[in-house]
């Protein structure tokens, strides 16, 4: 009955529209009708999110400690939030929202408590970091030694009474452990949530359009600082062995990712290959092998910056 009403309002015909228009389950099947017709007139490739994405996650996350350190102290005195911590505070709403509107675009419809559940994890987990984060900074500027463990630095081993000492260490574990564990693994759930529906047989929804492989460099640079910088390494790449696993099991129906899971693709593929030159790189250094021991050896770029380049 709601089809056949609505027929005349897609027809043309308007003496049936404002009869439709009092019945509510007629106004959502016009409005349905309404978004599917925006949804096909929209391009299938996403640039417009991946690009605000790869933008804020350059300016906000990579681009935070930098600011503190271009800027001059006196704008921000210690006992005040830094403009680092505002870049925190925006990235931690804005990521957010951005897959909000990544998981609305998905052509399948995916599980929203698991996607809700993961973005809640995720603002908590980058709220815990942006407190570590921030006093973790304000120590830089005493003298603290990125490369150097919380108890081997030299302005925190002779602190009195020693029970200090415990107190910084909880603070890392906070910030380097705690905060990165609840930020970074829904973030990634959340990806991988989105890839498994981005799986297709239209030839024409596979192709990447040029600006996609200009923005594809920008965005598997920054995932390779997020795995570095963030200790992330296992959780990345049983993540990207995941998507691998979901796309031979889709090739075996028939199905391969459109441009949006190819784009996904490919980054951390090339992120993979960053990662593994990075490690190459530092290989043999010995002051980054003491600090990062065990199987995975991946070091931070600001502990080798704090090590190899500022003091010069």
């Amino acid at each position: 009955l709601v089809g056949t009403l609505c027929l005349f309002h897609i027809g043309g015909s308007g003496g049936i529209l404002p009869f439709c228009a009092h019945f509510p389950i007629c106004q959502w099947y016009l409005r349905d009708l309404d978004e599917n017709v925006a949804q096909k007139k929209r391009p299938h490739f996403h640039f417009d999110l991946w690009f605000c994405l790869t933008l804020q996650n350059w300016v906000l996350d990579f681009g935070r400690p930098i600011i503190m350190i271009v800027l001059p102290l006196e704008w921000f005195p210690l006992n005040k939030p830094s403009a680092g911590d505002c870049f925190h505070m925006a990235y931690n709403v804005i990521t957010p929202f951005l897959m909000l509107k990544l998981i609305e675009r998905s052509p399948r419809v995916l599980p929203r408590s698991a996607v809700y559940l993961c973005i809640i994890t995720f603002v908590m987990g980058a709220s815990i970091h942006l407190v570590g984060d921030s006093i973790n900074h304000r120590l830089i500027l005493s003298g603290y030694q990125l490369h150097l463990s919380v108890r081997e630095n030299p302005i925190i081993k002779d602190l009195k009474p020693t029970s200090l000492i415990d107190s910084f260490e909880l603070l890392y574990y906070y910030d380097e452990q705690l905060g990165h564990l609840m930020w970074y693994i829904p973030f990634f759930i959340i990806l991988f949530i989105y890839f498994t529906g981005c799986f297709t047989k239209a030839e024409e929804q596979k192709k990447i359009p040029v600006t996609g492989w200009l923005l594809m460099g920008p965005s598997a640079l920054y995932y390779w600082y997020l795995v570095t910088e963030g200790q992330i390494t296992e959780l990345f790449l049983l993540t990207f062995l995941a998507m691998v696993a979901v796309v031979i099991h889709q090739q075996r129906k028939g199905l391969s990712p459109d441009s949006n899971g190819l784009f996904l693709f490919c980054s951390f593929s090339i992120t993979v290959l960053l990662v593994a030159m990075w490690v190459v790189f530092l290989w043999n250094d010995p002051v980054l092998r003491n600090k990062y021991p065990g199987l995975i050896y991946v070091p931070e770029p600001w502990s080798y910056y704090t090590l190899h380049i500022r003091n010069h």
